[in-house]
């Protein structure tokens, strides 16, 4: 159980920006930041963090951790076999649109209430008394355990693209070991836990670079490789828009779900884009900045993402068993290896790793700031060592370093077999759907008033909060099926025994006997006194 938080008494109304003097880089004035951090005093909290981050580079923390084309290198496995052009393209088109509808639904809720642990807070303050501080919980594990499960699934797409890397470049001499892989694996986690111990400023500063990388890679992918592909590799419109292809190894479902389940490959990719959420106490204008980054990061995603598959789609050849089964053991890269070559395969690749890798920076940086978040709330184990803050960073330097060691023990099970490592995929998925849904629907059916921020949907918030939620608890029924009908022990799909075995550690830990989070979790802590905190402003209806 943690220990309670120190409290430092300051009014509304005369935040202390001392500590925050503005950046030579940015606009903004004093008035501004105190701005902000009145709004967050409002929620009860002391502002620790630096705020640093520019709106502009809000959005491009939220654009470079949804890593477009990295990520869609990544699971380019998920909808070959599953449809082939026709999911690639439209498969991509219909699940964008509703994600968008999410997309929408959080920027509001943010809007209202920016803070690092957005989700369990928003949770905890419009669902009912009666159930909200066990909601509260649910939210705040299944939304850690999405993060953290995120970003092992990151560092280990990452670690098969740098070795996928090493197989082209040695001819396919070299095909890696599962240990081999691994070792990799946990040497990326070290780095990146450095990265995201980094100061505010530093992080902030380096979005800009990332963003111009995760743009101008896919530009020049959708421009070079119709140029560069070879004539026979090269298909027809009517091919690229309208072929229909499952692949008999790995697919052996009836045309209709088969395209259903190619939805995975955007549902994996168009993700990550509520991750400014939690960088909201590091953020300048929040109530206005993160919700439009949440927005403009799935749209511009969400069109990137859908021109890039056009151009696969139009520069793959037709032989898409020998594009699956390639002992690369990248799709993607080897459908760029047959329209650059070797060596164009290589730089191009270069620059993809280089993507991905930030990916990784970004991601790790958004779980440390939610596990900071949940134990400023005393939710968490060891909540006093990780609700710290580094005096010279001024960032939680010691759950950065508690995640990244989930992290690595969530890599363990790659050793399991590749049907059980692929578990956490879905989990991730399914764990930050789940956080989704259960604030949506509190909003509605909690009995308060609502208070919106500056970003508001006004009379359609309702209908686009219920497609969302639609939307999301049909994608988590496709993440639980396995990739063929049938399937045996090694090949099932093991999402729903780990989701569930998950939830169910969580709700043990609350009610357990004596000592579970129902005797000592009380939602959200004030970390300062004679705040007036009203939440997200809202009164009883």
């Amino acid at each position: 159980m943690a220990t309670p938080l120190n409290k430092t008494k300051i009014s509304t109304s005369s935040v202390n920006v001392n500590e925050l003097t503005l950046d030579r880089r940015l606009a903004y004035d004093a008035e501004s930041v105190s701005s902000d951090n009145a709004a967050l005093a409002k929620l009860g909290y002391k502002q620790e963090f630096r705020r640093a981050f520019a709106p502009l580079e809000v959005f491009a923390f939220s654009f470079s951790l949804a890593g477009i084309f990295p990520s869609l290198a990544t699971v380019l496995v998920f909808s070959l076999p599953y449809g082939g052009p026709v999911t690639m393209v439209w498969g991509w088109a219909i699940c964008a649109f509703f994600i968008l509808f999410s997309g929408l639904a959080l920027a509001e809720l943010a809007s209202a209430a920016p803070t690092s642990g957005g989700l369990y807070y928003w949770t905890w303050d419009l669902a009912s008394p009666r159930w909200r501080k066990l909601l509260a919980w649910i939210v705040a594990y299944t939304n850690s355990m999405g993060l953290i499960a995120g970003f092992a699934s990151v560092e280990w797409g990452l670690a098969v693209q740098i070795m996928a890397a090493v197989t082209i470049g040695t001819n396919s001499a070299f095909v890696p070991t599962t240990a081999q892989t691994f070792a990799l694996f946990v040497a990326l986690l070290i780095v990146h836990g450095f990265l995201a111990s980094l100061a505010t400023a530093v992080i902030a500063l380096l979005q800009t670079f990332y963003v111009a990388i995760n743009t101008l890679l896919p530009i020049a992918v959708i421009i070079a490789m119709p140029i560069a592909t070879p004539k026979e590799f090269k298909n027809t419109a009517a091919y690229t828009f309208g072929a229909f292809t499952t692949s008999k190894a790995e697919s052996g479902w009836p045309d209709g779900f088969a395209f259903v389940l190619g939805l995975l490959a955007p549902l994996y990719v168009i993700a990550g884009f509520e991750s400014s959420i939690h960088m909201s106490e590091e953020a300048h204008n929040a109530r206005t900045a993160v919700p439009w980054a949440i927005v403009c990061t799935v749209v511009i995603s969400s069109l990137i993402g859908w021109v890039a598959n056009i151009v696969f789609a139009f520069c793959m050849g037709t032989d898409l068993e020998s594009i699956i089964d390639n002992p690369i053991g990248q799709p993607t890269a080897t459908i760029f290896f047959n329209s650059f070559g070797r060596n164009g395969t290589l730089a191009l690749w270069s620059f993809v790793v280089f993507a991905q890798f930030m990916v990784g920076a970004n991601t790790l940086t958004v779980a440390s700031r939610q596990m900071f978040a949940f134990a400023r709330d005393r939710g968490l184990p060891f909540s006093s060592v990780l609700y710290r803050m580094n005096k010279r960073t001024q960032t939680p330097v010691n759950a950065v370093w508690a995640s990244a060691f989930v992290a690595f023990l969530l890599g363990l099970l790659v050793f399991a077999g590749p049907t059980t490592y692929s578990a956490i995929f879905t989990i991730a998925l399914a764990g930050q759907y789940t956080a989704f849904t259960i604030p949506m629907a509190s909003r509605f059916m909690g009995g308060k008033k609502w208070v919106p921020g500056p970003f508001t949907l006004g009379r359609f918030g309702l209908p686009v909060t219920i497609i969302a939620i639609v939307w999301m608890a049909f994608s988590m029924a496709i993440l639980a099926f396995p990739a063929r009908p049938g399937p045996s022990a090694e090949s099932m799909n093991y999402m729903v025994v780990v989701y569930c075995g998950w939830l169910g550690l969580c709700l043990l830990y609350y009610y357990f006997p004596g000592y579970g989070g129902a005797r000592w979790f009380h939602g959200p802590q004030k970390t300062l006194e004679d705040t007036n905190a009203v939440g997200i402003g809202r009164g009883s209806a």
